[in-house]
């Protein structure tokens, strides 16, 4: 007797999942697999959390007594008669990131197509791009700085070129991704109408790569705003010196009024990006399908 599957009903798929209950039942190897695995991370979690002193009454202690103390004294904020001099030198932090960026933007644009498998037939060169734009990236901001610091002496400059050493990798991996991702055929119609490899670059690459491009970079400026402001830590000029300054003296009340100029900044930043994607990309709202029953 033969029976159609569309001629299976409900009340048949339960029926004959009490009389067969191991058909309808996982594999043993799969659940045991399962088991492993979430059992095996919530372990290992558990003991990273016990190892580092998460669970211990010391941890509590002290989240209790970041509340009542450092919070209580951080508020309410004070040295407003300061508060030109912060903003000033949240001006140049901002500035420090503003020439990082550019700088990491402008090295990383041309090696970018150096780095793209489908841009560079030479194997070895593509891969040694590659690997040279992730040691660039390897090391922290503040590696950098540090190492910069020591070369060409405290301020502004160091913190500069440690953000755009870190950001002439970053772009490279961020700005080859998209290339190796674009659409063959209109590269294929420039060259098929005689374009030489400039031209194909030109009209057939950049219109579909440099709006991600342009987004990546505003949203790196973005982020290098906030590392520019811990490098004054070590030297490198910015807000993060005067942040440190305040912390090391005890003048919380003070540093809260420098943490808030410098979130203010962050969100006046991340609201001006916002509307530099809108007009530069274009608003993901106007490029949404239209409904054609909203037209009739």
């Amino acid at each position: 007797m033969t029976i159609r599957l569309a001629d299976l009903t409900d009340a048949d798929v339960a029926a004959e999942r009490v009389r067969l209950p191991g058909a309808f039942a996982a594999p043993l190897r799969e659940w045991l697999r399962f088991w492993l695995l979430w059992g095996g991370s919530a372990a290992l979690t558990l003991y990273c959390l016990y190892r580092f002193g998460f669970l211990s009454m010391d941890f509590l202690h002290g989240v209790a007594k970041f509340t009542s103390v450092v919070v209580a004294q951080l508020f309410p904020p004070s040295g407003f008669d300061n508060l030109p001099m912060f903003l000033k030198v949240m001006g140049e932090t901002i500035a420090m990131a503003l020439l990082g960026t550019l700088l990491g933007a402008t090295f990383a644009f041309p090696l970018s197509f150096v780095a793209s498998k489908n841009m560079t037939r030479s194997r070895p060169l593509q891969f040694g791009t590659r690997r040279f734009a992730d040691l660039l990236r390897s090391f922290d901001y503040l590696i950098w700085a540090l190492i910069f610091v020591r070369a060409i002496g405290l301020g502004p400059l160091a913190g500069i070129m440690a953000i755009a050493i870190v950001e002439t990798g970053t772009f490279v991996k961020l700005y080859s991704e998209a290339i190796e991702n674009l659409d063959r055929r209109q590269i294929d119609g420039v060259t098929a109408v005689g374009g030489n490899g400039l031209q194909r670059i030109r009209f057939g690459v950049l219109p579909q790569v440099l709006p991600m491009m342009l987004s990546n970079t505003l949203y790196m400026f973005e982020h290098n705003v906030r590392s520019a402001s811990i490098l004054g830590i070590v030297g490198a000029g910015g807000i993060g010196f005067l942040l440190a300054d305040r912390l090391r003296a005890y003048e919380l009340q003070e540093a809260c009024l420098i943490i808030i100029v410098l979130v203010v900044a962050v969100y006046a930043i991340d609201w001006l990006s916002k509307i530099l994607r809108e007009r530069l990309i274009g608003d993901h709202r106007r490029r949404e399908p239209v409904d054609d029953a909203k037209q009739v």
